[in-house]
């Protein structure tokens, strides 16, 4: 895939218009979110080709890149493929001072730990699971003065638009994501209607709405790119849809819509299996560690589990093949992502065709190993007891977060109607500085006092 196929999407603008890099003829739409004329044509998806330049780096304006990752502990290679190492890659683009054309975009990367209450789980792992990925997002190089580190929960605001958006959230497209569906175990083409007392007794609500507490997520920080893999995009697709009924419903009025139209960023990596039943995708609720690669994993570790990964049999050359040859394609799928290798997975496997599996097997593993090289130290290093450096970037990001939520919140609340907390101003309500308890200045103004305060 060529930069010219990369397709950014941009923020709220008055007019439509076409704006084409001149260096590289990279072409991008800036074009209005209106009600009126946001449309599902806009540009939707952004793929990434992940190499050695990204598509942000001729970004005409700074731009708004959001993602969670619910807290499961310490994060696996998927997991690092699919969207951490894209976070930092963000940061770096944002930082590094020899990139001409970098731009100072706005980096909003979290804990969902909203979305795991989902599924049942002790309190204390809980806690446990959120410490840990939040260390390991610093671990990887995450640095809370670039990017805005937070735990959903911590920003209330996540939970008070996603009731508002129920407001324009339709069941019928609720009932037609895909998500529900696999966590309960029922055919991605099931209805409402044909499904059995038993998954009717699973499909909790908060597993239904989940998509609505991602749409509020995203919507929340006004994001223009949200970093997903392939499987997420009807989410963004689903937030596109509530933010413009939103907008059409309470948004005709105003001077702009207040909300902005998401594109999805399509990770590279589009899935890393299980190194046990690469049928599967890498997964930390399964039993057996060794079905994944920790990035916390000491270098022995991660070689002894490649080593052990599941392949196949079959005499001669080695061949990509996801179907006939599940095993020895994930590992040709991981040594792509993990190199950044602009090969396809066809050509590295026909450059190792007489590479022996056992060899390919080590190779993949030392190449693992240089990727991952110092996180495990620096995750320690956070983790021992009486570091103080978690806390602080928790409650750093609440506060980063939180001023953007709340600025959100008060477009949200005026559009609705609702009362905007902080806009009422006593003493221009009263007419004088109340200097009283509560309670003697309500009774002063129901006139259970003769006497009143002088206006000042």
């Amino acid at each position: 895939m060529s930069l010219r196929r990369l397709r950014i999407g941009g923020r709220a603008q008055e007019a439509a218009s076409e704006w084409i890099c001149p260096s590289c003829s990279l072409a991008r739409s800036r074009r209005s979110f209106s009600s009126t004329t946001a449309t599902s044509k806009s540009p939707q998806n952004v793929p990434y080709e992940g190499t050695k330049r990204s598509a942000l780096t001729h970004d005409i304006q700074p731009r708004t890149i959001f993602s969670l990752i619910q807290p499961t502990g310490i994060p696996h290679l998927g997991n690092y493929l699919g969207a951490l190492r894209r976070w930092k890659e963000f940061q770096d683009e944002k930082t590094t001072p020899s990139k001409k054309r970098r731009r100072h975009h706005h980096l909003f990367f979290g804990l969902a730990d909203l979305h795991s209450l989902t599924l049942t789980q002790d309190r204390e792992l809980r806690r446990l699971n959120i410490r840990q990925t939040y260390a390991s997002l610093l671990a990887l190089g995450l640095d809370p003065k670039e990017s805005i580190l937070f735990v959903q929960s911590q920003v209330s605001e996540h939970a008070e638009l996603m009731w508002i958006l129920s407001n324009v959230a339709s069941t019928g497209y609720l009932s037609r994501m895909t998500q529900w569906k696999d966590k309960i175990g029922v055919k991605t083409d099931s209805s409402m209607e044909n499904l059995d007392e038993k998954a009717r007794e699973k499909l909790k609500l908060s597993l239904f709405s989940y998509p609505v507490l991602q749409a509020a997520d995203i919507l929340l920080y006004k994001a223009d790119l949200v970093p997903v893999g392939e499987d997420q995009s009807q989410h963004v697709e689903f937030t596109r849809q509530l933010a413009r009924a939103f907008n059409s419903a309470y948004a005709r009025d105003m001077k702009a819509p207040v909300f902005t139209l998401p594109s999805a960023m399509l990770s590279p990596a589009k899935r890393i299996m299980n190194l046990q039943q690469p049928e599967k995708k890498m997964s930390k609720s399964e039993p057996d560690v060794s079905s994944r690669v920790l990035i916390t994993d000491e270098p022995d570790e991660i070689r002894r589990k490649i080593k052990r990964a599941k392949t196949d049999s079959v005499n001669g050359p080695l061949t990509y093949d996801p179907e006939a040859r599940p095993g020895v394609s994930n590992l040709i799928e991981i040594l792509k992502h993990v190199t950044k290798s602009p090969r396809t997975c066809p050509e590295i496997a026909e450059d190792n065709k007489d590479t022996t599996l056992g060899a390919f097997k080590a190779l993949v593993a030392e190449e693992i190993v240089k990727e991952l090289d110092g996180i495990k130290d620096r995750y320690d290093a956070l983790m021992v007891q009486g570091d103080k450096r978690i806390d602080f970037a928790m409650w750093y990001g609440k506060r980063n977060a939180g001023a953007k939520a709340g600025t959100t919140m008060k477009q949200v609340r005026e559009a609705v109607g609702l009362p905007v907390p902080g806009n009422f101003n006593l003493k221009a309500t009263l007419g004088f500085t109340p200097s009283n308890h509560p309670n003697a200045m309500w009774d002063e103004l129901n006139g259970e006092k003769a006497n009143t305060q002088e206006a000042v």
